[in-house]
């Protein structure tokens, strides 16, 4: 059992925090909104810390799991950051999708305290947190992934170490890359089948057995079919992600023209008023 706090109880979070109280570890919880942490203290037990600071205080390691570079900075830097709670050789891992850029200068103020870094974004959404099965992807040195690795398989299905602080960073935008084509792929040949006349289900059910398959057909098709999207990933949080994706790669000179079109196809999403869609909304272009 470890002493771990957790910061960040959103629809990631929440679960995760949870699979690692159920793995036995010591937990404290701090979330932005009070009345989450409370909710997920009555869930699970444990206690919560009015500040990320708190919270960190005492801790093995301590997770992070917020929306973009600036929430990182604002529960990990300062004064009442997690960082300055963190004792010497504690290790912060942070779960947040956000820039490499952001990972490195944060892996750089902790290890001038005498602590640790390690950039560790998911993929597999609120299913795959709920149900204990994400992707992990890490940046960090070796010997310091491998201490907080027995905790985070508590919701990891799998789990690599990829390089240096930054490159689970990296990875990540590789992963949402491949999504951003696959799910237009997909809302294209799922249009162009009922405008062609075709059962969409039954296409579905033929063509999810060959080279097609994928799993937003598997996970997504259904719902895009009948225009359902009123849950999941949210178009705002992709549009995000793509941005990171797409500044990256204008630094490191690879060309992004499938992801550049897509991320303008989100933006049409969202002026239908599709912001809290999930990304699978595509679709609804093609509806309007």
């Amino acid at each position: 059992m470890s002493k771990v706090a957790f910061i960040g109880l959103g629809v990631m979070g929440y679960p995760m925090a949870g699979h690692l109280k159920n793995a036995g570890h010591e937990i404290c919880v701090y979330n932005r909104t009070t009345r989450k942490a409370d909710q997920w203290v009555a869930q699970y037990g444990g206690r919560r810390a009015d500040s990320p600071a708190e919270a960190a205080k005492g801790a093995d390691a301590v997770f992070v799991c917020v929306g973009n570079d600036d929430d990182l900075r604002a529960v990990v830097s300062g004064a009442n950051g997690a960082l300055s709670g963190m004792a010497a050789g504690a290790v912060l891992v942070d779960h947040t999708t956000a820039s490499a850029d952001v990972a490195r200068e944060l892996a750089a103020l902790a290890a001038e305290q005498g602590k640790h870094f390690v950039d560790a974004p998911v993929s597999g959404g609120q299913a795959g947190a709920e149900n204990g099965l994400l992707t992990v992807m890490m940046g960090g040195e070796p010997e310091v992934v491998e201490r907080v690795m027995p905790m985070i398989e508590a919701f990891a299905r799998s789990a690599v170490q990829l390089g240096p602080v930054g490159s689970g960073q990296l990875c990540k935008m590789v992963n949402q890359i491949c999504i951003a084509g696959v799910v237009q792929g997909l809302a294209e040949g799922l249009n162009f089948a009922q405008q062609a006349g075709l059962d969409g289900e039954k296409v579905v059910e033929v063509i999810s057995k060959g080279a097609a398959q994928s799993w937003q057909m598997d996970n997504r098709s259904h719902t895009m079919l009948k225009g359902e999207y009123d849950f999941g990933f949210a178009v705002d949080w992709m549009r995000k992600d793509l941005a990171i994706a797409l500044n990256e790669a204008r630094r490191n000179g690879s060309p992004l023209p499938l992801t550049a079109l897509v991320d303008q196809f989100y933006q049409e999403v969202q002026k239908q008023g599709g912001a809290r869609w999930d990304t699978s909304s595509l679709m609804a272009r093609f509806r309007d």
